[in-house]
Parts: structure tokens; C-alpha cells; sequence
């Protein structure tokens, strides 16, 4: 029992250690500082002066529709987007529906006022008709989650038509 004491109050002391009172965005290691994150909801309900703090993502666009795509083709879109908050802004991550739809992001923190593009790139290729694909971006915001969408017909030879009729 004295023993799990001990364990206990050195690893308490050494995580007080590591703490730093530092606004970097990054650690020595290169990993972004929790410093970043801040959640105004608890048990007692929303905090809105830590909410207010917060960074905000707004979209110039939401969706995108390609119209007419040739099968096979690999066609992209840029959605624009600016930090309307108060503090850096985090993407996390950005993921497609599917593995024909894929998204590049910034991955350092943006700061407030300033902008970015997030990169959807639809594959065509095995796909045929009215395609609708989305992007799930997840932040630090308090909205948390952000959806984008892209659409499009694809079109193909008749041979690579799946109702094509053999010859």
C-alpha cells in the first residue's frame, strides 16, 4: 500500500513538472499544445464568455457541384474558409465518405482572422451516374463537426456503361 503511495505522489510531482504556463502552439516534440483546446460545455451547462473565445469556422461555400465528370477523371475543389473566432483554430482531421473522396487540410492551427483551403478531390474512376460524396471535418470549435458536399454526374462510354448490352 506504501508503495502505491509513493508511485502515486511521484508521478503526481512529475506531471506538475511538465506543465507550462508557455501560449506555444506547439511542444518541443512538435505536437500541438493542449493550450489550444478549450471546451466551454460542462455538467453546469455552457460557459459563453470561454464559448465567445473561441475560434469559428466560417465557409465561403458548403457545397460543390461538378456537373458532368468523364469516368475515370479525378476532378478537385478548394472550399475557402476563414477563422471568424477569437483564438487558433485546429483541424483535426478531414475525412471522405468513401475512398473515391478524399480531403486535404491544414494541419497547423490558423489564427483568428485568417483563412484556408480544404482540398476535396473525387476519383471517377468505377463510379457511373448521379454521385453525392460529403466531408466531415472535425475542429476545436464549438460547433465541433462541419460538413461539406460535393456532387456530380458521371458519364461513360457506352462499354463502360454497368447497363451496357454485350456485343
Amino acid at each position: 500500500m506504501k508503495q502505491l503511495l509513493y508511485v502515486t505522489l511521484l508521478l503526481s510531482l512529475a506531471a506538475c513538472n511538465q506543465s507550462g504556463t508557455g501560449t506555444k502552439s506547439t511542444t518541443d516534440s512538435g505536437m500541438l499544445s493542449t493550450s489550444l483546446i478549450s471546451n466551454p460545455r460542462s455538467a453546469n451547462g455552457m460557459d459563453t464568455a470561454k464559448a465567445n473565445r473561441m475560434p469559428s469556422m466560417s465557409f465561403k461555400d458548403t457545397l460543390h457541384n461538378f456537373n458532368t465528370i468523364q469516368e475515370g477523371e479525378q476532378v478537385m475543389y478548394d472550399f475557402e474558409f476563414v477563422n471568424t473566432g477569437k483564438s487558433p483554430l485546429i483541424i483535426s482531421s478531414a475525412t471522405g465518405s468513401c475512398g473515391c473522396t478524399i480531403a486535404e487540410y491544414p494541419h497547423d492551427p490558423i489564427l483568428a482572422g485568417k483563412g484556408g483551403i480544404v482540398k476535396v478531390v473525387f476519383n471517377s474512376s468505377g463510379k457511373f451516374g448521379h454521385q453525392e460524396k460529403s466531408v466531415t471535418i472535425a475542429t476545436n470549435t464549438v460547433r465541433g463537426v462541419y460538413m461539406l458536399y460535393i456532387q456530380g454526374d458521371v458519364i461513360g462510354t457506352k462499354e463502360n456503361s454497368p447497363n451496357a448490352q454485350p456485343q
